[in-house]
């Protein structure tokens, strides 16, 4: 076990940021300062239109809405709590800290979406907040990620053993490779694809932005993940690989329900089959990013969703307000 380094490390003072050991930590902290947005930013006016009109969308596409604000509403503030509460305390790394607060802004933020998209269209927050209660895929989402991150969430719990830094492991496993890396995507892929359609372009723009700052995030949790890997060599045992790669894809057969119980008819062409092949996609790239083998080989079938999310982004002065990032970075989206 390693006394000096990325976690629970007593040989460095947390208040002393310089000078910094993880470089990579600093550059995802820029990024996501230059990934700033606010969902204010975003006109909803249209959004508000077709969801009161009784001809622009379908009842499948209105179940598809429903289902994303239902998990993501409560997802984010999840999120937000296993960071919070769970990873900054046994990350002692100044510099990682230093991300993880920013994220922890950014989570704020997204939280904040989501009620600005309720209040936007004058949905029932009782119905949108409760579904992770009443919608079953929903829950077995939510459920399955409040289990693997338990043992981080112990207030008794330390990283002072190699057993307890393979149960951190294991949970900053289930947080960032599957409740950001997995669960998200397929949600994002719906509502992408509306927007592409034309519909419901607000939320899509916030969502575009949403999957921006989720690959920042992603991409610091891997990298803590492979540090942490590095430094502690004797965690990441051929049965623990074993184990994580059964988690990543149970998550997976998860997402890919609630796929189809989100968007049971497809919509224009895009159907639930397609989806439940994008999660497969996105789930080899996150194995292959912590060195585990990849499952299932599946080509992309939404390689669009790259170019959704490219971060050069312009408007027409005339038709909304202008919001880009400041720089364009060069961030793997999926």
């Amino acid at each position: 076990m390693k006394k000096d380094g990325i976690i629970n490390n007593s040989m460095i003072d947390p208040n002393k940021i310089l000078p910094m050991k993880y470089m990579w930590a600093r550059h995802h902290y820029k990024d996501g300062v230059a990934n700033n947005w606010t969902p204010e930013e975003i006109s909803m006016q249209k959004d508000i239109e077709q969801w009161k009109s009784a001809t622009a969308l379908s009842e499948t596409e209105r179940r598809m809405i429903l289902w994303n604000l239902g998990f993501f509403s409560t997802a984010e503030s999840l999120t937000a709590n296993n960071l919070v509460l769970a990873v900054y305390q046994h990350v002692t790394n100044p510099e990682c800290r230093q991300y993880i607060l920013r994220q922890a802004y950014e989570e704020a933020v997204h939280t904040d979406t989501f009620i600005y998209c309720c209040d936007s269209l004058g949905l029932d927050p009782d119905e949108i907040y409760g579904m992770y209660e009443s919608i079953p895929t929903i829950k077995e989402k939510d459920d399955f990620v409040v289990n693997l991150t338990k043992s981080v969430l112990d207030p008794n719990f330390k990283t002072d053993s190699s057993e307890n830094i393979q149960k951190f492991l294991h949970d900053i496993i289930g947080f960032y490779v599957i409740m950001e890396g997995i669960f998200f995507y397929a949600g994002f892929a719906m509502m992408l694809a509306l927007k592409r359609q034309g519909k419901m372009v607000g939320i899509g723009e916030q969502f575009e932005y949403i999957m921006r700052d989720e690959s920042l995030h992603l991409a610091f949790g891997c990298d803590l993940i492979n540090t942490i890997k590095a430094e502690n060599p004797e965690v990441w045992t051929e049965k623990f690989q074993s184990e994580m790669v059964a988690l990543i894809k149970e998550s997976v057969e998860l997402e890919k329900k609630y796929a189809f119980d989100a968007c049971p008819e497809g919509v224009l062409g895009i159907n639930p089959q397609q989806f439940s092949d994008y999660v497969e996609y996105i789930a080899d790239r996150r194995l292959e990013r912590i060195d585990l083998p990849k499952q299932y080989g599946r080509a992309n079938p939404f390689p669009w969703m790259s170019q959704a999310t490219d971060l050069a982004k312009e408007k027409n002065f005339f038709e909304s307000r202008v919001t880009e990032y400041q720089t364009a970075g060069s961030l793997d989206w999926e």
